[in-house]
């Protein structure tokens, strides 16, 4: 294999969690309709996603589709929006072969935004418009400590989630407070108490470390204090300061210093995560090793046949990824939510992404590397008619070079190092094509 000994790349450019990236999607000049999009695609085990794009408050690193509040009726005309494309892409979707979804998610924002009534209406849009089952897959639901009530969690509980995933971020007050996240913390260990209190079997936690002030000593008491609850998932998330966020108005620390700080606090998190029966599935994704998984890992939404429902919610074919406009100043995704609650046709995707067949094989690389378990060459040789080694030899050369491929893998099993996996936010970018670096770059944040 080539090797190159070029600088190694700063360990937090992006967070990879789907490819090619959403700001690499334009406005499609001859919008396809999905009909014909889904007419050749495998329908047997699509996964459906429900957006919900509302928050009671909006954290000072947050960069996602959502907005502060629904004033007015807007739940309900977003619901009745969702419903009308719901029904549009069943319709799409065709009776020409059966349909099966095999796993569901609700994210956003907050799903348990909605009141308990709205909860229902949105599993009701789920089953009755979609077809799927929700009792008969994994189901998984985001919420926060302020919207997880009593209420709402029976709804999702009755409803079949096998999975509850809530953002705590930091257990101490002073760092939630840094990361414009005001909560105290006995109200987030009440709302971990009721989400045990429901018996949905997965519960999630989410940290972030990087936080201004943080120390390993108050990153180890929000670990011990998430592991008291034995969560049968953790995820261990760097601080990102995005452009157009509360924290993006704030001066940058310098970038090298607050890089080796992370990757310190990483590295604490992950060996105290291990210490306690956990087991790494990806940079993110930690698992309890007696906790059976009952759901898809990192990567499951990076494959092909993914049903998204609502304005922040992207959909993959094995030739178009699509979705509708993209924002995070404000005012823009207030616009733009309202421009979906008043959409009436549904019927054409006309915001996406085509994706070839070397980007194909980038996807698949990215999605299977960036996961500890790493992936089968075999199966990759198999689908793509190539080697990775091949395809991608500058690339994997550089990985090797840096030490960031593990060189004690079993024979045809391409697996990252435990280095490899701490750098995958700078790994991943290295794998991104030319064709979607630029139109990421011209990409103009609004």
């Amino acid at each position: 294999m080539k090797t190159t000994r070029a600088p190694a790349p700063r360990p937090y450019r992006s967070y990879v969690y789907a490819y090619p990236h959403k700001t690499a999607y334009r406005e499609l000049a001859d919008p396809p309709e999905l009909a014909a999009l889904w007419a050749g695609e495998p329908k047997d085990a699509l996964s459906l996603y429900a957006h919900v794009p509302f928050c009671e408050v909006r954290c000072g690193f947050c960069n996602l589709f959502t907005r502060i509040g629904a004033p007015g009726e807007l739940t309900t005309r977003y619901l009745d929006a969702l419903d009308r494309q719901a029904t549009a892409v069943r319709e799409a979707l065709g009776d020409g072969e059966p349909v099966r979804f095999a796993t569901a998610a609700f994210g956003g924002g907050t799903p348990t935004f909605l009141t308990a009534a709205e909860l229902e209406r949105l599993c009701d849009i789920a089953e009755r418009r979609m077809g799927a089952d929700l009792r008969a897959v994994p189901l998984s639901v985001e919420t926060s400590p302020a919207t997880a009530t009593a209420d709402r969690l029976a709804v999702l509980a009755g409803r079949g989630a096998t999975r509850l995933s809530i953002g705590v971020q930091s257990f101490v007050e002073a760092e939630a407070r840094a990361a414009v996240r005001p909560q105290r913390r006995a109200d987030v260990e009440a709302a971990l108490g009721r989400i045990r209190d429901t018996g949905v079997p997965v519960l999630n936690i989410d940290l972030i470390y990087g936080i201004d002030g943080q120390t390993e000593e108050s990153w180890r008491l929000s670990l011990d204090a998430a592991l008291a609850w034995r969560p049968e998932e953790l995820y261990l998330y760097p601080l990102y300061v995005r452009p157009l966020t509360g924290l993006g108005r704030t001066p940058p620390e310098d970038d090298r210093e607050w890089d080796e700080r992370r990757l310190r606090l990483y590295r604490y998190g992950r060996d105290h995560l291990l210490a306690h029966g956990y087991e790494q599935v990806s940079m993110r994704m930690f698992r309890r090793r007696d906790a059976a998984p009952l759901g898809p890992d990192d990567h499951a939404c990076q494959t092909d046949g993914m049903i998204g429902l609502g304005c922040g919610a992207r959909s993959y074919t094995s030739a178009l990824h699509y979705s509708f406009d993209y924002a995070v100043d404000m005012r823009e995704i207030r616009s733009i939510i309202d421009a979906y609650t008043e959409t009436g046709d549904f019927s054409r995707a006309r915001v996406g992404r085509w994706v070839d067949a070397g980007e194909a094989r980038r996807r698949h690389l990215l999605q299977s590397l960036l996961q500890a378990e790493g992936m089968p060459v075999a199966g990759y040789e198999e689908r793509f008619g190539s080697s990775p080694f091949a395809d991608f030899p500058e690339e994997l050369g550089r990985f090797e070079a840096l030490g960031w491929l593990d060189g004690e893998a079993p024979e045809g099993l391409l697996r990252l190092s435990p280095e490899g996996l701490a750098h995958s936010d700078g790994l991943g970018p290295e794998l991104f094509s030319p064709g979607v670096r630029a139109a990421m770059a011209a990409y103009e944040p609004k």
